[in-house]
């Protein structure tokens, strides 16, 4: 009696194995497309509410800056004590500012892949710089402060900082798994758009903090809303679902298990 139970458990189980091959999966098929999602399932597109306070909350210091009679004072300072005393200009900022972007595309055809694929990344990229220049020239528009230079009344935010450091935190979002030294040296190329805008008298130091901030911003939103935006991306996290039958000597079953 009891080898005639032991001999129908393991037709039911058998009879498990072959309904999970017939359905495209089997057992071990399925554990190991489970894994695989994990691991290949792009987690870099989550936003922390600290992600977000701290850069606004820089944004609104740097906007006292604008009126404030002692941080009026203090900005001014700055700027005598970085202008050069010949007044000779650079221009190196107009070109600096994009070189972080440059550096991901020209690595990519270098051979060193980043995270995401050709498709991906420039979409993000270009959600990034959409964002950045409505945020920039929408509080141009409204601020109206004037340049160090007096020459034009557009001079907070700065947007060539905010590019420099857009392109620095994209760099860094596709490199960071890949190279921290990578990674990390957009944010060595940054500041010295944002101190050459400062050096050659068209901005402000509240002008390139608040540039800084609002280009970093904007490359994690963009990361952030991808995924959700476009459902079929490969940064997406895909449904799996992986079933197992088994035998524990007194029952048999099915252990299933999904991931979304």
């Amino acid at each position: 009696m009891m080898k005639s139970k032991e001999t129908f458990n393991f037709r039911i189980i058998l009879i498990m194995l072959l309904l999970c091959a017939a359905s495209g999966v089997s057992a071990a098929d399925s554990l190991s497309c489970d894994v695989q999602r994990r691991c290949t399932f792009d987690d870099g597109h989550r936003l922390r509410a600290v992600d977000i306070v701290v850069p606004a909350a820089l944004v609104g210091v740097s906007a006292l800056y604008i009126e404030n009679g002692w941080m009026v004072r203090q900005k001014r300072a700055v700027r005598y004590a970085l202008l050069p005393k010949d007044r000779r200009k650079m221009h190196a900022d107009d070109y600096v500012q994009y070189s972080p972007v440059v550096a991901v595309y020209g690595l990519n055809l270098a051979g060193v892949r980043g995270r995401h694929s050709f498709k991906d990344r420039t979409i993000m990229l270009a959600m990034s710089y959409a964002t950045m220049g409505i945020i920039v020239n929408t509080m141009k528009l409204a601020i109206s402060e004037r340049r160090p230079d007096v020459s034009t009344r557009n001079s907070f935010p700065s947007g060539h900082t905010a590019t420099a450091f857009m392109g620095a935190q994209f760099l860094y979002e596709e490199y960071k798994s890949v190279s921290p030294l990578i990674a990390w040296s957009g944010f060595v190329v940054a500041p010295l758009t944002a101190y050459l805008r400062v050096y050659n008298d068209r901005h402000w130091i509240n002008d390139v903090v608040a540039g800084a901030c609002i280009g970093i911003v904007s490359t994690k939103l963009a990361y952030r809303l991808y995924p959700l935006l476009f459902r079929k991306s490969s940064c997406r996290r895909s449904t799996a679902l992986a079933a197992l039958p088994y035998y524990d000597g007194r029952s048999v079953g099915v252990s299933m298990n999904m991931t979304f």
